[in-house]
């Protein structure tokens, strides 16, 4: 009966060392394809045309438009700095790693905001209907925005949740290095230890290896 009691009690143990890396590695993956893609929405978007309108120039109408990089810069300086921190989310450990994820979390949280922020601006419209006019008071006509504001929002989101990811599992995501830095000390540790002469099974064991078992008694 004893004998049997005990035969279950590694199977718990190897069925959580079985899941764990695969759940970790399914974390991992998610959160650089999150933060890679959104990264590279916000910064395609804000390329893209955010506002239209006309300006009246010499008695007549002409087009202008502004891109989401002239109607604010802050959705694609903080994406490279998402992008930074995702890098560096794996250049750290313990404390430092959870810092890192904020940031990453914090740079989607202000993309969004300004992305957001930036679909109802005319002021870079403005000053492109001054520029082109010759007039610093002449303002847009007929202002539309579209959808790209909102898309580079969309991208920025998918920062934010690669930083949420990184801070609910980037704990058990493996640092740079850090796989060599553990298998090395217990290999050295087993190879200096000499075999106990009173335990007959490592004697044995050391024959095997072919190792002189009386080295080191």
């Amino acid at each position: 009966m004893g004998y049997v009691s005990a035969v279950p009690v590694p199977q718990p143990r190897a069925a959580r060392a079985a899941v764990s890396p695969g759940g970790s590695r399914r974390s991992l993956a998610a959160a650089l394809l999150l933060g890679a893609l959104g990264a590279t929405v916000v910064l395609l978007s804000s390329g893209q045309i955010w506002a239209e309108g006309t300006a009246s120039v010499g008695g007549g109408t002409v087009p202008v438009e502004a891109q989401g990089g002239t109607v604010t810069g802050v959705p694609t300086a903080l994406a490279i700095v998402g992008l930074a921190a995702l890098v560096a989310v794996f250049a750290v450990r313990r404390a430092g790693r959870t810092l890192v994820a904020a940031l990453l979390a914090l740079s989607g949280a202000g993309a969004a905001l300004a992305a957001v922020l930036g679909a109802s601006d005319r002021a870079a419209l403005d000053a492109e209907a001054a520029r082109i006019s010759g007039n610093t008071a002449a303002a847009v006509a007929g202002l539309t925005h579209t959808a790209w504001p909102y898309v580079a929002a969309g991208g920025a989101v998918l920062i934010l949740l690669a930083g949420i990811v990184a801070l609910r599992f980037g704990t058990s995501w493996p640092a740079m290095g850090g796989r060599y830095e553990r298998t090395a000390g217990p290999r050295t540790a087993r190879t200096a230890r000499p075999a106990d002469p009173d335990r007959p099974e490592n004697l044995w064991k050391a024959l095997d290896r072919g190792e002189d078992p009386t080295h080191g008694a």
